[in-house]
C-alpha cells in the first residue's frame, strides 16, 4: 500500500491541482485560500484516514515500544535526512550550514552508531531544516495558494511541485528490496505520528480545526523559507487572523507538521533544539 501511494503521488498532486486549479474559479472568501472549497474537502478526507488508520496505528506502536527505540528510530531517520538538508543549504548559498548539516551527518553515522544516538548536537553541530521548496523559494519563485493534497496535507503550490524532488532525494527511495523500502517507510510514518499522540488534543479543541492548521501552516512555513524574518504583508495576515495569539510549545514545529499533514509520508525533522528560537510574529 505505501509503495503505490509513493508511485502515484506526483499524479495525484498533478490531477487535483489542475482540478482545483480550474474548478474553483468562484470569488473566494479568503484571499489567502482561493481553493477552500476543495482544501476544505481534501482536509477532512485525509483527516478521517488518520482517524481510521494511521492514529490507532501509532497507538499501538507506543504501546508496544519503549521510549529509547523510538527516539532511536527518529534520531536515524533524521539523521540520513541531514545529507539533503545540506545539499538545499549548499543550492541556497548558505555553505556553512551545508557542511554543518554533512559533518552532523558523518559524526552521528560513526560515533552515534548510524545515527540512533544524536551525538552531532551534543557537540554543538545544530539541527536544520531545509528543503527543496525553501531553497525554490530563495531562488525567486513565489509560494502560490494553499493546497491540501492527498495522503501529503497541507502544501504552497510552490512546495507541491517540489514534493517528488523531495521525495526522490529520500535515501529509503533508493532501496531496491521492495518490502524492506516500504517497511522502512511504514516504520518512518507510524514512528512519527506516534511521538505526536499527546498533540491530537490541542487541535481536537479547535473551533475550525481547517482554518487553524492552514493559518498556523503558512506562519510556520514562511518562518522556515525567510529563516525567521517574515514579510510584514504576512505578519500582518497572521496578525488579522489570530495566528500571533497562539501559545509556543517547544514542539511547535512537530505540531503543525502534523496537524497539518495527518497522513504525510515525509519524516519530521527534530524541531526541540531549535523551537526554544521560534518567535511567533
Amino acid at each position: 500500500m505505501i509503495e503505490a501511494v509513493y508511485r502515484t503521488k506526483s499524479l495525484l498532486a498533478v490531477v487535483l491541482l489542475a482540478f482545483a486549479l480550474g474548478g474553483c474559479a468562484s470569488v473566494p472568501a479568503n484571499p489567502e485560500d482561493p481553493l477552500e472549497r476543495y482544501n476544505r474537502a481534501m482536509f477532512a478526507v485525509n483527516d478521517g484516514l488518520d482517524r481510521a488508520v494511521l492514529r490507532p496505528t501509532a497507538k499501538a506502536y507506543e504501546a508496544v515500544t519503549p521510549r529509547l527505540v523510538r527516539t532511536g528510530v527518529g534520531n536515524f531517520f533524521g539523521n540520513i535526512e541531514d545529507i539533503w538538508i545540506g545539499f538545499n543549504n549548499i543550492l541556497q548559498g548558505k555553505v556553512g550550514d551545508g557542511m554543518s548539516d554533512w559533518m552532523r551527518f558523518m559524526v552521528n553515522s560513526t560515533f552515534g552508531v548510524a545515527g540512533l544516538f544524536d551525538i552531532a548536537s551534543e557537540m554543538g553541530l545544530q539541527k536544520n531544516d531545509e528543503d527543496f521548496g525553501q531553497t525554490l523559494a530563495v531562488w525567486g519563485v513565489g509560494e502560490g495558494p494553499h493546497v491540501v493534497l492527498p495522503f501529503f496535507g497541507s502544501r504552497t503550490l510552490r512546495d507541491a511541485f517540489a514534493l517528488p524532488v523531495d521525495m526522490r532525494a529520500d535515501l529509503a527511495s533508493s532501496i531496491e528490496h521492495v518490502p524492506t523500502r516500504n517497511s522502512v517507510r511504514a516504520l518512518r510514518i507510524v514512528n512519527t505520528r506516534a511521538s505526536l499522540l499527546g498533540f491530537d488534543s490541542t487541535l481536537d479543541e479547535a473551533i475550525d480545526r481547517y482554518a487553524f492548521v492552514r493559518d498556523f501552516y503558512l506562519q510556520q512555513r514562511r518562518y522556515k523559507v525567510s529563516d525567521g524574518n517574515v514579510p510584514l504583508e504576512y505578519e500582518d495576515f497572521d496578525a488579522q487572523n489570530g495566528v500571533s495569539s497562539l501559545p509556543v510549545r517547544s514542539h511547535t514545529d512537530a505540531l503543525v507538521e502534523v496537524a497539518v499533514e495527518s497522513l504525510e509520508l515525509v519524516s519530521l525533522v527534530e524541531s526541540d533544539r531549535r523551537a526554544d528560537a521560534f518567535v511567533i510574529r
